[in-house]
């Protein structure tokens, strides 16, 4: 397999769903992560609306329902997740005020400055970090609050086997100084911006994965395309242990204007 012209995306999605259904985290993160950001956000109360956009199975959102007060939705394409994350909802005794919904994050249904907060760990590459903050602010309040993690650069300039991997997979990946001027331009003032540290890409998102490997290729054993989607997420991690001092996820917390 050529690792230059195949990425996780030209997987068929069932393929996909069903193997990170397995894992608490779709994404690089974690609880104390997730709790560091949620403490730059101010003048939630318990009427506060917020929106976690590609939540996948709920693992940060019920995090940050037990730190923040508000009624949390949480947005995913992929029905499976959802049905993960209304029974984890409901397993915490969040489901009052915690609820998940399928949907997409290019065509949300809430009304302008309805949101208070809108929330996204990992996943506004769906759509782009541009495109994501502009499309999305409409949606905010005055003085509400955006929180994404994205990948990021750390360096002005990187080895070329990393630069070709990104560019071949999220092409709008940046440095961190590019992507808090694109918040600022998006109308926003930028309220924090931090890196997330090692553990949240070996602890909490590959190293849970290596059983979740064994279970699906035992699944699907001889089937090709299961097998290609394991050997990109394997390739992916020999990446970041490669690479992992030129980029990460960065935390970027604004406020809208």
């Amino acid at each position: 397999m050529s690792n230059q012209t195949i990425t996780i995306h030209d997987f068929e999605f069932q393929l996909i769903c069903e193997y990170f259904s397995q894992v608490e985290r779709q994404g690089p993160g974690s609880p104390e992560m997730t709790i560091k950001a949620a403490s730059f956000i101010d003048n939630m109360n318990p009427d506060s609306k917020i929106v976690d956009l590609g939540c996948g199975t709920g693992g940060q959102t019920m995090i940050l329902a037990q730190n923040l007060p508000g009624n949390i939705t949480g947005i995913d394409l992929f029905p499976k997740f959802i049905d993960i994350f209304n029974n984890n909802s409901k397993q915490l005794a969040l489901e009052e005020r915690v609820k998940g919904v399928t949907g997409s994050m290019d065509n949300l249904p809430f009304k302008e400055e309805e949101l208070d907060l809108i929330w996204s760990e990992g996943a506004i590459y769906n759509i782009g970090f541009e495109r994501g903050l502009k499309e999305w602010r409409k949606y905010l309040k005055k003085g509400g609050y955006i929180a994404v993690s994205e990948a990021s650069w750390f360096t002005p300039d990187r080895p070329s086997e990393i630069e070709a991997f990104w560019m071949n997979s999220y092409d709008q990946i940046d440095t961190i100084p590019n992507k808090v001027m694109q918040m600022q331009s998006a109308g926003y003032v930028p309220v924090a911006t931090f890196i997330i540290p090692e553990n949240c890409w070996t602890d909490h998102f590959y190293v849970p994965q290596s059983e979740a490997q064994r279970k699906f290729l035992e699944k699907y054993r001889g089937e090709r395309k299961a097998e290609m989607l394991i050997e990109e997420m394997i390739f992916e991690e020999k990446m970041y242990n490669t690479y992992k001092e030129f980029y990460g996820y960065v935390f970027y917390i604004g406020k809208r204007i």
